[in-house]
C-alpha cells in the first residue's frame, strides 16, 4: 500500500506544491488545503515576526497520531501535515494541512480536525515580536 500521510517538521521554506503533489490522485474529486501565514498585527500590537520551536519527536509522533485518526474518522486518501520552526517573518508560512478525499465535504472536515487538533496537542511553541517587545502566544518550551 501507498503511504498516506507525509508529516515534517523543517526550518526549510515550506511548499503548498510538495503538500498538494503529495495527496492528488485520480480517484480523488476534492482537496482541501490550509494554508497558515504570519500577519503583521495582532490585538492591536504589530508584530514584526514569528518564532516557532518546538519538542521535534513528540511533535512529530502528535502529528502523526492527528493524520492517524484522521485516516481513521473521514473517508479520505491522503493527509500532509508540514510545520516550519525558526523565525518566520510576516508573509511566511509557518503551516500547511492537505486533505485528498473522493468527496469534498470529508476533505474539508479533516482539515478543519487537523488543524484545531494540532493547535491544542503539538508541542510546537509560538512566540511573537513586536517592535517594543515579545511574548509567548501558547504555553512556554
Amino acid at each position: 500500500m501507498t503511504q498516506r500521510t507525509s508529516i515534517k517538521i523543517t526550518s526549510e521554506i515550506l511548499s503548498l506544491q510538495d503538500c498538494t503533489n503529495f495527496v492528488e490522485d485520480d480517484s480523488c474529486g476534492g482537496i482541501v488545503t490550509f494554508v497558515g501565514t504570519v500577519r503583521d498585527s495582532t490585538k492591536n500590537k504589530t508584530v514584526t515576526l514569528l518564532d516557532f520551536s518546538g519538542y521535534e519527536p513528540m511533535a512529530l509522533k502528535e502529528m502523526q497520531k492527528i493524520a492517524n485518526i484522521i485516516l481513521e474518522k473521514f473517508p479520505i486518501h491522503k493527509i500532509a501535515i508540514h510545520h516550519a520552526v525558526g523565525e518566520l517573518k510576516i508573509g511566511a508560512i509557518p503551516v500547511i494541512i492537505a486533505v485528498s478525499s473522493a468527496h469534498r465535504k470529508a476533505a474539508f472536515e479533516a482539515c478543519e480536525l487537523a488543524i484545531d487538533t494540532l493547535k491544542d496537542t503539538v508541542p510546537i511553541w509560538k512566540k511573537e515580536h513586536f517592535e517594543d517587545g515579545e511574548v509567548w502566544v501558547n504555553s512556554h518550551p
